[in-house]
């Protein structure tokens, strides 16, 4: 990640602070990301890569693009096709989750 990042007409895009990264995140992939939930994900992980400056995180809006662009599953037809990082997704239950629902009669 740089600084300060050349867009498609040359010019840097300077780093954003959370509630900036946020609203370019909603306003160009259409996709929720409250300034609360970036900072959760800062904390436990999973969200855009950031640099800190003093105490305040700052995005590249590169690094927010790639991250935004991996939440996007893959292009389907129908809601009924089955991909296979779905698979276990819609299962019901999730033996390595001791909150996920079990089988009736098993485990």
């Amino acid at each position: 990640m740089t600084a300060n990042t050349p867009n498609e007409s040359g010019r840097n895009r300077p780093p954003l602070r959370r509630k900036q990264a946020s609203e370019y995140i909603i306003k160009n992939w259409n996709q929720q990301a409250s300034p609360k939930t970036l900072a959760k994900l800062a904390t436990v992980g999973g969200g855009p890569v950031f640099r800190k400056a003093g105490r305040f995180p700052l995005y590249d809006p590169e690094d927010l693009d790639q991250w935004a662009a991996s939440r996007i599953g893959p292009r389907r037809r129908s809601t009924s096709e089955l991909v296979a990082d779905d698979a276990g997704s819609h299962a019901g239950s999730n033996p390595s989750n001791p909150r996920s629902p079990r089988p009736v009669g098993g485990m």
